[in-house]
């Protein structure tokens, strides 16, 4: 089942929205977009990483005036924010990529299309040619065959494209592969993707014009040798603990990387953010944009396009709020000072951001 895209939503909380789309949803589609691989450790990590970080706010700070903009490859944003590469978009909204284009467009923030999401890049470029889009790409071919998908990407206007690496081998999504649903298996050209290494990743940056990130980064090492080949984005990612089970979360990543990066390449990071906490958090700890994607598939789910809008407009003001709280006034007076351990009181899930979500109730899957 798929959402309605003809009313705008009223939701007050985004757990409301979280609902909504659980009520939208079938089991199918919806174990897609929240299980991880195996024991899902890894996506349970990405949720503990964020709670286990606390606030030491600043008081009695001229806060009448916060912004949250920012800058990133010469867009201005309304939100330090993309909504994240996720295949298969159309499982939860009917047009699929288009409509998280467009509400990224209309909302001013960035959007990244994936290689396994339909419609394909060029039919997103022609509905949404100003939007500030991205693309995601693995590797399902031979080095001509990617050298024309870099070319389409640039003939269409695209922003940059990034590929994905921590992705070699598929993983065993146990959620799917209990109910028999693996629409991933046998995918033409995989066997490309495994073989990828930093000799590729030199000829595809000599042949490509636009910036050109790795997304799926989680060492330092990794990140100085991604800078060593000239890569202008480094995106930490684990792939929402959807591919290597007992990974570390990506906010604990962070750190390592952007001391390693030293501000030569933007940092991007996504797993698990859901909150507007999560993403001041982020910021603060060296990150230029963060990744939305299982919050954005739910907001599709649950209102379509104005669903998307109005889940990137909650997050707007819980952001702002918290910046103003902290004694912030912009992205540039946040100070790690601002953070420090803290005890985690919620079990970590994928839920776990929304904790006052009944997911006891007899209808919840």
């Amino acid at each position: 089942m798929t959402a309605s895209n003809d009313s705008t939503p009223n939701w007050q909380t985004l757990h409301q929205m979280v609902r909504k789309a659980q009520q939208k949803l079938n089991l199918d589609a919806w174990d897609y977009i929240a299980g991880g691989t195996e024991t899902e450790t890894t996506l349970k990590r990405n949720r503990y990483a964020l709670d286990a970080i606390g606030f030491r706010p600043r008081v009695l700070r001229d806060v009448s005036q916060t912004t949250a903009n920012t800058k990133a490859f010469e867009r201005t944003l309304r939100l330090p924010v993309c909504l994240a590469p996720v295949g298969s978009l159309e499982l939860v909204d009917p047009q699929g990529a288009v409509a998280a284009t467009k509400a990224a467009e209309a909302f001013g923030c960035f959007s990244m299309l994936s290689s396994v999401c339909k419609p394909d890049l060029a039919a997103v470029a022609e509905a949404a040619p100003d939007a500030n889009r991205w693309y995601q790409l693995y590797v399902h071919g031979d080095a001509r065959w990617i050298d024309e998908k870099v070319e389409a990407v640039q003939t269409h206007g695209y922003c940059g494209m990034v590929l994905t690496v921590d992705s070699a081998v598929y993983s065993r999504r146990e959620r799917d592969i209990a109910k028999d649903n693996t629409r991933r298996v046998g995918v033409p050209g995989r066997e490309h993707q495994a073989q990828l290494t930093w000799k590729d990743i030199a000829r595809i940056r000599a042949r490509t014009s636009i910036p050109l990130g790795l997304k799926g980064i989680m060492t330092a090492e990794d990140a100085e040798i991604a800078i060593d080949h000239g890569i202008d984005l480094v995106y930490v990612s684990n792939h929402g603990g959807r591919q290597l089970d007992h990974g570390m979360g990506t906010l604990d990543a962070l750190p390592e990387i952007a001391r390693a990066v030293k501000g030569q390449v933007p940092v991007w990071i996504d797993g698990g953010f859901c909150r507007g906490t999560d993403i001041v958090k982020a910021k603060i700890l060296g990150a230029d944009v963060v990744g939305l994607g299982r919050l954005q598939c739910w907001a599709l789910a649950a209102g379509g396009i104005p669903g998307a809008v109005r889940m990137l407009e909650l997050l707007e003001i819980e952001i702002k709020q918290c910046m103003s709280l902290l004694g912030m006034t912009d992205w540039a007076t946040g100070d790690p000072a601002m953070l420090q351990a803290a005890p985690v009181v919620t079990s970590p899930s994928v839920y776990s951001a929304f904790p006052l979500l009944d997911t006891r109730s007899a209808d919840w899957y």
